[in-house]
């Protein structure tokens, strides 16, 4: 799970906003929309949480799930059952990778010593079994509660049985968080109400990362100065803070060679073998994503900026990385 999707729970005292919102920093749309839909009792059955990746998605959709369980009042009981993922009745949907016959949410993939070079994915057997969580009577709340992490992650078969589950929700209440809801179904959309998050100017930028839940991983990290990841992160805290770790675990030597576009064949064909051999998955997309914006940065041609994207949809497609990384590091090498 992402950084903002594990929320620390703040002291109930320091209420800002509606003391149920009060740590959700920057989005003030978003939980005025949310405030309207508790004071009135007016619950969707579905909402899609939009915007980028740790600006504060997951920790609206557990305060809001709070407000509902608590008419709209804050609750540190309540709050930390959530947080725990130990309500009877919540459901914490996040994408996983296929291990030895099972499957292995994200979060706890490195402990298990999961191979990460394919990208993980939200599966048909999950939407199966939300499907059941839904068909039973609550044991506390009003609702079963889901929420579903990085939603646009799902398989084909999996994006139509949440349809159908949409379409049938009973007295379930789900929120789906996404960085990019174009990845969608239209259909998926339409049933769903939208609450729009937005990139966060530097004052709350700031605000969010002297948090107390984020202080101390922020001041391990802030000593590194990389503008460009800076840049990168593009007014999302939680952002900022994957992309310096990410940074931290790509290995020195290859940094110099990813400066400039490969020139010549070999190079092209050695770099391939060695960010395969030396990346997992999810590294070798955090660097595509990098990269990107490096060349971007750079101001170079944009045919290697959309060679590096269709490189992004094959690893993400189960193609073999090393042949991925080669024919697409081959087609950005400049034309003499």
């Amino acid at each position: 799970m992402s950084l903002e999707s594990r929320p620390i729970s703040e002291p109930l005292s320091q209420a800002g906003q509606s003391g149920l919102f009060a740590d959700l920093i920057g989005q003030p749309l978003a939980v005025a929309l949310l405030e309207a839909a508790l004071a009135k009792d007016r619950l969707a059955p579905a909402y899609l949480f939009t915007g980028p990746d740790g600006v504060g998605r997951s920790l609206a959709a557990i305060r809001f799930l709070e407000g509902m369980l608590t008419a709209g009042e804050p609750s540190l009981r309540e709050r930390r059952r959530l947080e725990a993922f130990n309500h009877p009745d919540l459901l914490w949907v996040e994408p996983t990778y296929q291990h030895q016959g099972r499957l292995v949410p994200i979060s706890e993939a490195e402990a298990e010593g999961v191979s990460r070079r394919t990208p993980p994915q939200i599966r048909l057997e999950q939407i199966r079994g939300l499907t059941r969580f839904l068909g039973r009577q609550p044991v506390e709340a009003r609702r079963g509660m889901v929420v579903i992490e990085a939603v646009e992650a799902m398989a084909e078969a999996a994006a139509n049985a949440l349809l159908k589950t949409l379409e049938e929700p009973g007295h379930g209440l789900l929120i789906l968080l996404s960085a990019a809801p174009e990845r969608l179904l239209a259909t998926i959309h339409s049933r769903c109400q939208q609450i729009c998050f937005s990139r966060l100017d530097e004052e709350a930028m700031q605000a969010v990362l002297t948090q107390e839940r984020v202080a101390e991983t922020w001041a391990s990290l802030r000593q590194l100065d990389r503008p460009d990841l800076h840049a990168l992160s593009a007014g999302s805290p939680g952002a900022l803070l994957h992309h310096l770790k990410a940074y931290q675990e790509i290995p020195d030597p290859l940094w110099p060679r990813l400066e400039q576009l490969p020139k010549q064949p070999m190079e092209a064909l050695a770099l391939a073998r060695d960010l395969t051999e030396a990346l997992n998955g999810e590294q070798q997309l955090w660097l595509i994503n990098w990269w990107q914006h490096h060349l971007w940065r750079q101001q170079v041609d944009a045919k290697p900026l959309k060679r590096l994207e269709r490189l992004r949809s094959h690893l993400g497609s189960f193609v073999q990385p090393r042949l991925a990384w080669e024919v697409a590091l081959l087609e950005m090498i400049p034309a003499a």
